[in-house]
């Protein structure tokens, strides 16, 4: 059974950084593609950023893209998310996902995602 577990959320000042983690267990996770997505108050999830596990190819929403960085540690199956220049609008629930099988693109629907995490908090305040 996958399981997925997130942490490194916290409250931050607008333009400082923080790292999240998501450590998983329960397969091999060579054929995998892992998301991370956010949500905050009264919206929809909203993708973050994507990564093939077998050769980190990576996809980032627009929102993001030049500030946060995906990426993984094979030996300790860690997913982890690099967010930089942090803005109040970068504040929600953040979720680490999993999916069992690769594709040529990486998706970005959440629904394309079997697997998640419990979330963690990040604050960004102004």
């Amino acid at each position: 059974q996958v399981q997925l577990v997130e942490s490194g959320g916290g409250l931050v000042q607008a333009g400082g950084s923080l790292r999240l983690s998501c450590a998983a267990s329960g397969r091999t996770f060579s054929s995998y593609t892992m998301g991370w997505f956010r949500q905050a108050p009264g919206k929809d999830r909203e993708f973050v950023a994507a990564l093939r596990w077998s050769d980190a190819n990576t996809y980032y929403a627009d929102s993001v893209k030049g500030r946060c960085t995906i990426s993984r540690d094979n030996a300790k199956n860690t997913l982890y998310l690099q967010m930089n220049s942090l803005k109040p609008d970068d504040t929600a629930v953040y979720y680490c996902a999993a999916r069992s099988f690769s594709s040529a693109s990486l998706p970005t629907a959440a629904n394309m995602y079997a697997y998640w995490g419990q979330g963690t908090q990040v604050t960004v305040s102004s």
